[in-house]
């Protein structure tokens, strides 16, 4: 809607200019046709550079910090063009003699003006998380407030749990996945392996649930910051990362350490499913279904309904059957947990 308005207001004042031109003198009022032609083409060029912008890939940044920074740039800028382009204006005045109230120095500045500006803050209303303001040896960044964003990488994505639990509300945080690992997710459902090409089309097909989800807040960040140069896609998600000031949600064991060693929050959704896994405390009874005999004489497996591993003391000879067990160890393993139990009325 911001940038419905702004473009509104571009055409009438480019409009309001050609009138201007016109009252002033700059155009013969005698000549109907030069009068129309001059408003038409001020009229066009708005639309013009309008269309031109409409073409270019859009993004977002806070409206009012674009107007700001784009009204001091673009007038900054018009004035560096005008004192260049002061001596060739100078010969077109002599040239023409005009002694209109408005020179043609004066009405090509109004029209570079109109333009630099309309585009500067066209260029910042449509930037979003990468602008940055850089001084040698300063550094103005934005400042981060509220929840920070989340930037996936194709482990999880493949993986699929991403999805259940975002629309879960837990994460209230921007979903952000990059231009890079999309192309990394498509060429693995590319492979010639069938297992690869299987799990690359799952990722792909969570990605589109998560894009057409009116829960979620996905963006494809399709820049190319200066620390990708030769990087690998793990070390370009870290710098994303960093640079995003955001959190990497990954099921990448490798790339948990990398991040965390480079200062960068991690989420990994093994962890937090684990840490969401039913708590048993020696002594508490549970009921299970033996499955399977164990590694150990005389012991059976079974297994909760989150996947987690229960053996059964004295339970090999009940595979098949549902046992009422007292609890009488958990074990925590980087594999998950195990939990060790005995079966009731059993020694």
């Amino acid at each position: 809607m911001g940038l419905i308005i702004l473009r509104l207001i571009f055409v009438m004042v480019a409009i309001g200019l050609g009138v201007t031109f016109i009252t002033s003198g700059l155009v013969p009022r005698e000549s109907t046709w030069l009068a129309w032609a001059s408003l038409g083409g001020m009229l066009l060029l708005a639309v013009g550079v309008i269309a031109v912008d409409i073409s270019i890939r859009r993004k977002r940044l806070e409206a009012i910090s674009a107007v700001y920074f784009g009204l001091i740039v673009g007038l900054f800028l018009t004035y560096i063009l005008g004192l260049a382009l002061a001596p060739l204006l100078t010969q077109l005045q002599v040239q023409t003699r005009s002694l209109s109230a408005l020179q043609p120095q004066n009405a090509v500045q109004l029209i570079l003006g109109l333009v630099l500006c309309y585009v500067c803050i066209s260029i910042l209303m449509q930037t979003k998380d990468d602008f940055r303001f850089i001084i040698p040896y300063v550094e103005f960044a934005r400042e981060v407030k509220g929840t920070k964003p989340l930037i996936l990488d194709t482990s999880v994505v493949i993986d699929g749990r991403i999805a259940d639990v975002v629309e879960t509300g837990v994460f209230d945080g921007q979903l952000v996945m990059p231009k890079f690992a999309i192309s990394e997710l498509q060429a693995i459902a590319d492979s010639a392996d069938r297992m690869r090409r299987s799990r690359g089309r799952r990722g792909l097909d969570i990605l589109n649930r998560l894009r057409n989800s009116t829960q979620v807040d996905l963006e494809i960040f399709e820049g190319d910051l200066p620390e990708f140069a030769g990087q690998a896609v793990d070390l370009k998600l870290v710098a994303l990362a960093k640079h995003l000031h955001g959190k990497l949600v990954t099921n990448d064991y490798n790339l948990n350490k990398v991040a965390r060693l480079q200062g960068v929050e991690v989420v990994n959704l093994n962890d937090l499913a684990n840490s969401l896994k039913p708590i048993f405390l020696p002594g508490e009874h549970i009921e299970i279904r033996v499955v399977k005999p164990g590694e150990e004489q005389g012991q059976g497996v079974g297994y909760l309904e989150d996947g987690t591993m229960v053996v059964v003391e004295g339970g090999r000879d009940r595979i098949g059957q549902s046992v009422a067990l007292t609890v009488t160890s958990v074990l925590q393993t980087s594999a998950g947990r195990m939990i060790f139990g005995r079966c009731e009325g059993g020694k």
